[in-house]
């Protein structure tokens, strides 16, 4: 998942990125803060420039929560007065004189964002989310004086319509057109009264979103699952020491702790013996913001969707999916929705098939029970033992966090030619003590790329889930900057001493956030805009990458056990490639249905509409496995309803798995395989470099020859092909 840093059209115009940076409220963490009046602007570090080596970092070290508010009050009403000079410049609208200046501008403000991202993703606390709430609206209106202002506006289109006659070069041309569209989508060519009315509805938005993240990321907090030492069955070693480890940090010494987060609820409901406490763990889980309390959701969601309906309503669209995917790959509703009906069928009937052999096993045992939500992962992991012979707490051993970032390393290396150098600590300020940098450098000539932190640990404070960030951007016409990118994490944190040990699909999702890493620092464009990405392609480099974990040189250098150093063995690598397929109906399935019910959501007529109803129907409709449940039940859906840079594009993720299956089998079909030199450098030049300077589907003929297949992505998921 992108959480990227703002360029400054989206940060400017697009809603979404407003109120993704308002409404990522995360959870309690005690962050330095001072009991003094707010500081004087000539002291607020986070309006400085940055300072110190590679180019100036962030003063992490010296933010304060009491900076935020005055530093964003600044930050707006400097850009404002730089927009109002390009909006009322004497001299005829020019690419340089309109759309460059705009690049340029809100500099402040981008610093700010940067320290309010991290306050908001991983640094959280009660005091922030004060500022947040307060904050919300005022983002709100400060994008709208921008996204409505006419004269601004009226610059930009006489550019937009000159370049049309005239065409500026590849990347300017591509600059000018998203700029306009971005602008035009957002309202500026409105009448007075329905700007009035889009910006109202923007800033009752902001704060819904705001509602909405702050209610899952409480019940995060407020839910947690004590064990005591008779109740640990079927956990292994390490997990139990990190369970006591999370206990201990909530004062509750000698038991056992599962908290209400992904990373810690997944591992338990995979091995725990205890039924009754799996549904425990379970229902937490996947109740959050829907528990009919303060916290509860549903009352957001029917809000958010009516307000969305209205908005793109003003601007001449029936429904919000219409209005968000005209700029998406997919171009459209109908063919997002053709996509995942034609994975759908195969899906859910690989879940029957699953949920047979796992009554089987539970027969066999004399379990005497039928199969729930709360018992798939538990009976999953017994049938793998049973079909392939394959134990997943056996394959942890052998997947060690430090081990799997030097693989990263290694396959960058071999890829795109960088090197990772730790930097020594107290170098780069950084925000907590478990963040650690490195230095991205070209191995051949020694070029300085930029630095990439990494924050692996989950805390209290910090969101749920694994995200990837930049700082700053790879830009060179204002003079060639380097990038700072972050990867973050929710790893469980082990006892002092112990190896971090992590399953293949945490794995699978390291390399993933890696690849987004790699993508931003293999930037080639030279204006800020450019860095952004179209959603349903933007998670297309990052899922491609996970393929490199499975390769050869990764296991057979990598994987290796974290006592003895043993290298993994060739029998237990043939099952894990023999199991590729295994459990894919499940994995499909829980992803597929909330891709669903987003676009389903933002199709419907929202007058009215019954919230938790209508997800019931919908799933009831699609025939959904009761056995399962959504990967995001919609009362916590942050992808969608804490912001809009997923509403209506969740559906992005298997889009972009077409275009990974297809590209993978590129290599596959290479002389030199996955390491192939060829293929490799045609990736980085038309999958990478251009980020969002070149239309994804001509990148993609580029590299290809030709458009991606959905073929290469049955046949990766063991399902039936299509015939043509």
């Amino acid at each position: 998942m992108i959480n990227s840093h703002l360029s400054t059209t989206i940060k400017t115009v697009a809603l979404s990125a407003i109120v993704l940076l308002a409404s990522c409220n995360q959870k309690k963490e005690t962050v330095k803060t001072t009991a003094e009046s707010e500081p004087k602007e000539t002291t607020n570090v986070l309006l400085e420039e940055w300072t110190g080596s590679f180019g100036g970092t962030p003063a992490f070290d010296k933010m304060n929560v009491t900076d935020i508010k005055p530093a964003l009050e600044k930050g707006m009403e400097l850009n404002l007065k730089e927009i109002d000079e390009i909006a009322n410049n004497a001299e005829a609208p020019t690419f340089e004189n309109t759309i460059v200046a705009m690049e340029r501008a809100g500099a402040e403000l981008d610093r700010i964002f940067t320290y309010y991202g991290i306050l908001s993703s991983n640094m959280s606390s009660p005091e922030f989310r004060d500022v947040q709430k307060e904050m919300a609206p005022k983002l709100s209106e400060f994008s709208s004086k921008i996204s409505q202002n006419e004269k601004l506006f009226k610059r930009i289109k006489t550019v937009y319509d000159n370049a049309q006659k005239t065409p500026l070069e590849a990347d300017q041309q591509r600059v000018v057109e998203l700029t306009y569209k971005s602008f035009a989508m957002n309202g500026a060519e409105l009448d007075e009264e329905k700007k009035k009315r889009y910006a109202a509805i923007n800033k009752e938005l902001s704060e819904l979103y705001t509602n909405f993240s702050n209610n899952v990321l409480e019940d995060e907090e407020g839910y947690v699952t004590y064990l005591t030492k008779d109740q640990l069955s079927g956990l292994s070693e390490p997990l139990i020491k990190a369970y006591a480890k999370a206990a201990t940090d909530r004062d509750q010494d000698g038991k056992y702790a599962i908290t209400n987060t992904r990373s810690s609820m997944d591992p338990f409901l995979t091995y725990s013996d205890e039924r009754a406490i799996r549904e425990k763990v379970w229902r937490n889980y996947y109740s959050r913001g829907d528990n009919g309390d303060d916290k509860d959701n549903n009352e957001n969601i029917a809000k958010i969707l009516k307000l969305r309906k209205e908005r793109v309503g003003l601007l001449g669209h029936d429904n919000y999916a219409d209005w968000r995917l005209q700029n998406r790959m997919a171009k459209n509703p109908d063919n997002a929705m053709k996509l995942m009906n034609a994975v759908w069928p195969a899906a859910i009937a690989r879940v029957k098939e699953e949920v047979t052999d796992m009554q089987a096993v539970a027969d066999a045992n004399g379990d005497k029970i039928t199969i729930e939500p709360w018992d798939y992962r538990y009976y999953a992991e017994k049938v793998r033992k049973k079909k392939y012979d394959l134990d997943s707490d056996e394959v942890k051993q052998y997947l060690q966090l430090d081990k799997l970032r030097e693989a990263m390393f290694f396959v960058a290396g071999e890829l795109f030619n960088y090197k990772f150098t730790p930097i020594e600590e107290g170098k780069v300020p950084v925000f907590h003590e478990d963040v650690k940098v490195w230095e991205v450098n070209d191995k051949t000539s020694g070029e300085h790329i930029g630095l990439w932190y990494l924050d692996p640990f989950a805390r209290p404070g910090k969101r749920s889930g694994a995200w990837a960030t930049t700082y700053r951007s790879h830009t060179t016409f204002d003079g060639k900057k380097n990038v700072l990118a972050s990867n973050n994490s929710n790893f469980v944190k082990p006892a002092p001493g112990e190896a971090v040990l992590v399953s293949w699909d945490d794995a699978t999702t390291f390399f993933h956030e890696f690849g987004h890493a790699l993508h931003f620092f293999a930037s080639e464009v030279r204006y800020p805009t450019l860095n952004g990405g179209v959603r349903d392609y933007t998670e297309f480099q990052s899922q491609l990458l996970e393929r490199w974990l499975s390769t050869d040189k990764v296991i057979d250098n990598y994987l290796v056990h974290y006592k003895t150093g043993e290298a993994i063995p060739k029998t237990l690598v043939d099952k894990i490639k023999k199991a590729a397929t295994f459990n894919q109906g499940f994995a499909t399935t829980e992803y597929l249905a909330s891709a669903l019910m987003d676009m389903r959501f933002h199709l419907a007529d929202p007058t009215n509409i019954d919230v938790d109803k209508f997800e019931q129907e919908t799933l009831t409709e699609l025939n959904m496995p009761k056995e399962l449940v959504m990967r995001h039940r919609t009362p916590h859906f942050g992808h969608v309803f804490s912001g809009e840079g997923y509403a209506t594009a969740y559906y992005g993720y298997m889009w972009a798995d077409v275009l990974t299956s297809d590209a993978a089998e590129a290599f596959a079909e290479a002389p030199g395989g996955f390491y192939d030199k060829e293929v490799a450098a045609k990736l980085v030049k038309y999958l990478f470099a251009p980020r969002n300077a070149m239309d994804p589907a001509e990148a993609y003929r580029k590299f290809r020859g030709r458009d991606a297949k959905i073929e290469a992505l049955m046949r990766d998921r063991g399902f039936p092909v299509p015939k043509s």
